[in-house]
């Protein structure tokens, strides 16, 4: 076995280094922290009855952890498992879970953890991440404190998975923290959450709290403003528009390093978009930089790739247009006279050729509105006339906007294959179908590699950028930081700061 222990770097670390200024404080100060997630009302979902909102999701990783976690970096720490080994073919990881108790005070076993996993990633499941694992082969209990994931071929990134709140446990409804939840909200009103420190020698408990709550993009920043709350999370592209150009403390608007996928997929099989050379026009006609400098986001750089450097055995992708090079003012005039070529319609003399219409789905909010526009400058150039479909209605290409679960380019290639896209490629299928069951690495990249040309090739996805995802930080929350899953764990936003003993 080659050894590799997770530490709570945000758990033990944050205790152990943070006590020494702290077991001697005896002044009480501050209350919970008042968090604010952009989105719809709060619950405690369970991840394989439904998708999570990103509140959902922040709500669920706070009061119910999984085998690990993420901190504040996005690295891994421990959670309900204190330690792992994997070994050294990476086809084992096996995790020593801390002793512990779930809420109603039943002791926390190995079998009911192996239990509650299978059942996340089992058939009826509608875990949205249940296809990252495909490389599972089984999960076992060892003994009553040991579990072991057995995989069919290496993956590096496991435990990137593993640390999602998608993976968080929760038994008859409740989870094991790092939270408790001490008050659910009325009305509209906040979760009251609270996590406790114990402290050494007989000492009184610290403890740090937080208020959680949800609200629209433009109410959670009036709040930032008012000083009515200290953290906003859960910001994307759509509703940023609602914090540029508003009164914001100095640095406290700040941008994850995100990985993902944004850009524009066929919504259906038929209509304009069905032909891949129209696809293809509507691809290089996207005049990226201009979108991406309306959109206001410092250091997004445009793509026209669904995989980039930084992934798993990946140094950039094999897969870049020759077209991208070329700046967009020098192909407007090629590209309008081939939209003219693959648009026009055998009409009588005299007759009105019919423009081609292409719908578009889109979220609410000001960045869509933005995306919108540069779309319809950019391809009624191409004689197309574009719109917003409206909800519920037909659309020929949706906006994706997603970030990605782990570093593995598996996951980016996946979201085009066949049954989760209605128009697809089987080539590419079979590619990764092979990349999934091969256990040499290079062999892996290589077949990702080839899966990704295929789906460029027929034009399955538009690529546009990386996603944005941004929050704002009020000036005593040392211990956030940004990070490239988005995940913002609420556990020691105050850092050093004294916190109030238990009451």
């Amino acid at each position: 076995m080659n050894k590799r222990q997770g530490g709570a770097r945000m758990g033990r670390i944050y205790v152990l280094a943070g006590l020494l200024l702290l077991a001697g404080c005896r002044e009480q100060q501050g209350g919970a922290v008042a968090v604010t997630v952009i989105g719809g009302p709060l619950r405690l979902v369970d991840p394989a009855a439904a998708s999570l909102t990103s509140g959902e999701a922040v709500l669920l990783q706070t009061v119910a952890q999984g085998l690990v976690r993420f901190d504040a970096q996005g690295q891994i720490e421990a959670g309900l498992a204190e330690r792992w080994n994997v070994s050294d073919d990476g086809l084992s990881y096996i995790f020593r879970l801390a002793s512990g108790e779930w809420p109603d005070g039943r002791k926390i076993t190995a079998h009911e953890v192996a239990r509650l996993l299978r059942r996340q990633l089992g058939r009826q499941s509608e875990n949205p991440l249940k296809d990252a694992f495909g490389a599972v082969a089984e999960i076992v209990a060892m003994t009553e404190r040991v579990i072991e994931i057995r995989l069919k071929a290496p993956r590096p990134n496991l435990l990137q998975l593993l640390a999602q709140p998608e993976l968080a446990l929760l038994r008859n409804g409740e989870g094991t923290g790092p939270f408790t939840v001490k008050r659910e909200p009325n009305d509209g009103g906040a979760w009251l959450l609270e996590h406790e420190i114990p402290l050494p020698d007989g000492e009184d408990s610290l403890v740090e709290r937080v208020a959680l709550r949800s609200a629209a993009a433009e109410a959670a920043v009036r709040s930032f403003i008012d000083r009515r709350t200290e953290l906003v999370l859960g910001g994307t592209f759509a509703d940023l528009g609602f914090a540029l150009g508003k009164s914001l403390p100095r640095g406290s608007l700040r941008f994850d390093p995100a990985v993902g996928l944004f850009g524009l997929v066929p919504a259906r099989e038929g209509g304009p978009i069905a032909r891949p050379e129209v696809r293809a026009l509507l691809d290089q006609a996207i005049d990226r930089e201009a979108l991406i400098a309306a959109l206001g986001v410092p250091d997004l750089a445009p793509r026209a790739t669904i995989l980039h450097a930084g992934l798993e055995g990946f140094n950039g992708s094999a897969a870049i247009p020759t077209w991208s090079n070329v700046p967009t003012a020098e192909r407007r005039d090629a590209l309008a006279a081939e939209g003219r070529r693959l648009f026009a319609e055998d009409a009588d003399e005299g007759e009105q050729e019919e423009r081609p219409r292409i719908r578009l789905a889109l979220p609410q909010g000001p960045g869509a509105e933005i995306v919108l526009e540069r779309l319809r400058s950019d391809w009624e150039a191409l004689g197309v006339e574009v719109e917003r479909s409206g909800p519920g209605a037909p659309a020929d290409l949706r906006l994706v906007d997603l970030v990605a679960p782990s570093l593995s380019p598996a996951w980016f290639l996946r979201q085009f294959r066949c049954g989760a896209v209605p128009i697809c490629e089987p080539e590419a299928d079979a590619l990764m179908d092979a990349a999934r069951q091969t256990t040499v690495a290079q062999q892996r990249a290589a077949l990702l590699g080839n899966a990704e040309r295929e789906l460029r090739r027929s034009v399955l996805f538009l690529p546009i950028a990386a996603p944005v995802r941004w929050s704002l930080v009020g000036r005593g929350l040392s211990g956030f930081a940004e990070n490239r899953f988005s995940r913002h764990p609420l556990l020691g936003l105050r850092g050093r700061a004294a916190l109030p003993r238990r009451e």
